[in-house]
């Protein structure tokens, strides 16, 4: 099989106003699309769709939940004006551990027949529960784009941390090489940095022992998220850092921004 098991260590790091770190060790799923039946035929520990101690669900994914997300996936860069018949989509995300997932970020990465990196989706959730993506193409400015290369920016168009405003523009470094993936998301706010994450991951096979390993290194994997989710949050605040509440108004600035993004 393609699809295999990525280990590796997540890093943010907030420039201001408050200064705050943080790094976790990780774990997340490289399936091939292609082969999300194959990978529930090949697994004991991991199903599609059905009960498990690990499970992918295509409805856990997309803003419209949805129910073949290979099919959904190809409509969509069809609908992007590209023509992904002979395309390898590798999905980046985490998999429910016994029931519960919370994906902060999934990474759709999508190689063209000759094996170029042509276009890299970005699917967000926050704790409210919603969705969203943002589907990026190559900077053709970038002199480091590439095979195994990526680079790409956009504006900011969905509420994410109470602690963050929604005037922002994010820079997105992806290099998806043979034996690792490092995938780096920097947000500026006027011009100037704001926050940095950084994914760097080595490749595993794909196994039943391989992921009996993971669960017992890092025992209910998502359930940690979104804990570690709220213990930073907590400390932020208690930090003195500013609160955004979510609601109409932030909903309205991510419409016009999306929607501004859209017409440009």
């Amino acid at each position: 099989m393609r699809s295999h098991l990525l280990t590796g260590t997540v890093r943010h790091r907030r420039a201001r106003p408050v200064v705050y770190a943080l790094e976790h060790k990780v774990y997340y799923l490289a399936l091939d699309l292609d082969e999300l039946d194959t990978v529930d035929r090949s697994l004991r520990l991991l199903s599609r769709n059905r009960r498990n101690v690990l499970q992918f669900r295509d409805a856990d994914h997309w803003p419209e939940p949805a129910t073949d997300l290979r099919a959904t996936v190809l409509a969509h860069l069809r609908g992007e004006g590209e023509d992904p018949t002979d395309w390898r989509i590798t999905l980046v995300t985490n998999p429910r551990v016994v029931g519960y997932v919370f994906n902060p970020a999934s990474f759709y990465l999508c190689r063209d027949a000759g094996g170029a990196l042509r276009r890299v989706v970005v699917e967000v959730h926050n704790t409210h529960l919603e969705r969203h993506l943002y589907s990026l193409r190559p900077d053709p400015t970038h002199s480091s784009s590439g095979q195994d290369r990526f680079v790409a920016s956009m504006d900011k168009a969905f509420y994410v941390s109470p602690f963050i405003a929604m005037d922002g523009r994010y820079s997105v470094f992806v290099r998806d090489a043979d034996d690792r993936l490092s995938i780096a998301i920097n947000e500026q706010a006027d011009g100037r940095p704001l926050l940095t994450t950084n994914l760097v991951l080595r490749r595993r096979p794909l196994t039943d022992r391989s992921l009996l390993w993971m669960l017992l290194r890092h025992p209910l994997v998502t359930q940690r998220t979104i804990g570690l989710i709220h213990w930073h949050a907590l400390r932020l605040w208690l930090k003195g850092a500013r609160f955004h509440r979510h609601g109409p108004a932030t909903r309205e600035a991510a419409a016009r921004r999306a929607s501004g993004r859209a017409a440009g």
